[in-house]
């Protein structure tokens, strides 16, 4: 493909000749006082750096290791504190989907919705989420090879929405860990706009009994690699509290930590050209 297309979200134009694209804030909505916290904290650090952002928190969590897992507030509560994040912070909102009905209705809220990797073939979610009328943020499964993730794209496009991105988020199974293909990036922008899940990268699915566990040591590491490459949007969650977080909490990143990691992506950003890939 001699064009990669774009994606608009909210504002903001993702794709070739634009800033990266800043998707973070916890994996879940906890509260509706810490989604706004978080927003506005995050918010403030991307301002330093003139950073496109969009605060990202689910507002249920439905693929869950264990029934007793905290899964969000549900859709009309969520929604509800969602709204609210993009109408007293000012910034976009994204947030998963898991069946057409609330893919649609959604888009009255949010600025995107997100497709998860689990379900990126699911022919009526993927029209649901493109009749939102908003970006479609389709998370590749661990299972689907990159090419693939073309076919998701146009099951998207069908509906006369043509603002998709397609997320990296790790493939192969069977040591408790993801790996990532460097390699699919380059083919999944030949679809859309590339974002690259440095969060859910380095999970490590079966490990840590009734949740799932990680190593968020290495996420600097991997998105360094991603950004060098040349993707249009890094994925984050992001909390305060790490070890607190409701869900995901052995791989969100540290608040305190954020600026300083964005400082250095930043940096090799400049050094590498934006069209490595």
């Amino acid at each position: 493909m001699s064009t990669i297309p774009e994606a608009r979200v909210g504002p903001y134009t993702v794709g070739p000749g634009h800033p990266l694209l800043l998707i973070a804030g916890p994996c879940v909505i906890e509260t509706t006082e810490h989604a706004e916290h978080m927003a506005r904290s995050i918010s403030e650090i991307a301002k330093r750096f003139d950073l496109p952002f969009v605060f990202k928190a689910s507002y249920d969590k439905a693929n869950r290791s264990s029934i007793e897992s905290f899964r969000g507030p549900g859709f009309d509560e969520g929604m509800r504190i969602l709204a609210g994040v993009r109408r007293d912070v000012g910034v976009p909102v994204l947030t998963d989907v898991h069946d057409p009905e609330q893919a649609e209705a959604a888009g009255t809220f949010v600025d995107a919705v997100q497709v998860p990797a689990f379900l990126c073939r699911q022919t009526d979610l993927l029209l649901g989420a493109g009749r939102s009328g908003v970006c479609v943020n389709i998370k590749k499964g661990q299972f689907v090879a990159p090419e693939k993730m073309e076919l998701a794209a146009e099951k998207v496009r069908s509906t006369g929405n043509q603002s998709v991105m397609l997320t990296e988020r790790g493939t192969f199974f069977g040591y408790e860990r993801l790996v990532n293909d460097f390699t699919g990036l380059a083919v999944m922008r030949w679809f859309a706009p590339v974002v690259f899940d440095a969060t859910h990268s380095v999970q490590h699915p079966g490990s840590g009994g009734k949740i799932t566990g990680g190593q968020r040591d290495f996420m600097p590491l991997l998105a360094r690699a991603a950004v060098a490459a040349g993707i249009d949007a890094l994925f984050m969650e992001v909390h305060d509290k790490p070890d607190a977080a409701k869900s995901d909490k052995a791989t969100v990143w540290p608040l305190d930590q954020l600026e300083r990691l964005l400082e250095r992506l930043l940096d090799i950003r400049t050094a590498a050209s934006e069209n490595t890939i």
